[in-house]
């Protein structure tokens, strides 16, 4: 076990430094955790020789992806009901647009300007055309803009592009099948009973030191990601809707929120972030740089082709709409997962698979550093430990306050 916990020391200790670090320079502390990974791979590559990090440790891995979980299912928690009610259009058009746009813009810059074979080039298209739900909600989370309506339109809006993409890659690549049948089924009994049943057992058992509500959350976000795993979905997913189905319950119960947020922020989410950043191939990135631009460009360039014009088709202001398009021009998990899926499917190469990588990492930081540096709603930030109003459920009341997403 000594190696276990020098190697748990090394993790934390970078974690910590990125947290130092994000301070230092106020920038969102995923993004240099993100950083922080790529930069200690590369440094203890060349100095040790080997892959010191141990990114591919079972442990290390189960911890990364129950980080991404709950973040996930954290996300879907902030989300409002009456928010989404009122605004499902605006959600619903941004993250549809957001996927379509680089989807088939990626596709055509890895086919006609890198020559990638078809299929590769439509997993390109599939990996660059995601949101991160979990790069977007730390940022929210950051500077309390999860607690406004426009944040939670904008996570909402993170979810409908990431669903088609999921969706986009089972259909391309890995279609449907009796698993995929029976894994819908049994998520649609789950998700209809939860919002039921939880409330009433978190009031007959919970409240106790035992923390009963925390690993009856777990128990269903494993359980439901050992399904999704089977049917050759993705984990994340039925956590993203986990939380959804469960924002009126645990996501009005700001204790348990913050206990949650202090175990995956304090322990969890650095494993995640961490090892995205140090799986960034540095010496493919040098032996052919333009791959890693023209791949990062063009998503940034659907992207703002794709998402800027709607949100002025619903009124949002400038800085509003700028921030907005370069937060849904982040990516990271499904970006990831979907290059690991065509790597491990034999669709793309290791060369292609360091560059989709690295232009994956690359949109999840250079759209958010932008965003924070020059667009930050700063208006907003007031109102972060302000809660919702009801007359959020009014649709003139919304008509009227600029400062949401449109």
């Amino acid at each position: 076990m000594t190696e276990t916990w020098a190697l748990a020391a090394l993790w934390l200790g970078l974690a910590l430094i990125a947290t130092l670090i994000s301070i230092w320079f106020r920038v969102a502390t995923a993004l240099s955790e993100i950083v922080v990974g790529t930069v200690a791979q590369l440094i203890i590559g060349v100095a040790v020789g080997v892959a010191l990090l141990q990114t591919d440790a079972s442990w290390i891995k189960f911890l990364s992806g129950t980080g991404a979980i709950v973040l996930t299912f954290l996300a879907g928690a902030e989300l409002d009901p009456n928010v989404l009610r009122v605004k499902w259009k605006e959600a619903t058009t941004v993250g549809l647009v957001g996927f379509f746009a680089p989807f088939f813009g990626c596709t055509a810059a890895a086919h006609y300007w890198l020559h990638w074979d078809l299929l590769a080039s439509w997993l390109a298209g599939v990996a660059l055309s995601t949101t991160s739900v979990a790069v977007v909600y730390a940022v929210m989370l950051e500077f309390g803009l999860n607690k406004t309506d426009y944040g939670k339109t904008v996570l909402a809006a993170c979810f409908i592009n990431d669903l088609a993409t999921v969706l986009a890659l089972g259909f391309i690549f890995s279609p449907f099948t009796v698993k995929t049948l029976i894994f819908f089924g049994v998520a649609i009994v789950v998700f209809a009973v939860l919002p039921w049943i939880t409330p009433r057992f978190f009031k007959r058992f919970g409240n106790r030191p035992s923390e009963l509500e925390a690993k009856f959350l777990l128990f269903c976000l494993f359980g439901m990601g050992a399904l999704a795993a089977w049917a050759d979905s993705e984990a994340v997913l039925p956590a993203y809707l986990i939380g959804m189905v469960l924002a009126g319950t645990v996501g009005k119960d700001h204790v348990l929120v913050r206990r949650l947020r202090t175990l995956t922020f304090g322990l969890l989410t650095p494993f995640y972030f961490i090892r995205a950043g140090s799986l960034v191939s540095v010496a493919s990135l040098v032996a052919a740089p333009m791959v890693f631009v023209v791949l990062l460009l063009a998503k940034l360039a659907t992207k703002m082709v794709g998402v800027y014009p709607v949100t002025k088709v619903y009124d949002s202001p400038n800085k509003e709409a700028m921030y907005t398009t370069l937060l849904m021009s982040t990516g990271l998990t499904f970006g990831t997962i979907s290059a690991l899926f065509g790597l491990s499917h034999h669709v793309i190469d290791q060369a292609q698979y360091s560059f989709l990588v690295a232009a994956v990492v690359g949109s999840a930081v250079v759209p958010t550093l932008i965003a924070n540096a020059f667009f930050l709603p700063h208006h907003l930030l007031h109102k972060r430990d302000e809660p919702v109003e009801p007359s959020v459920t009014q649709e003139p009341a919304v008509a009227s306050q600029p400062s949401e997403i449109r």
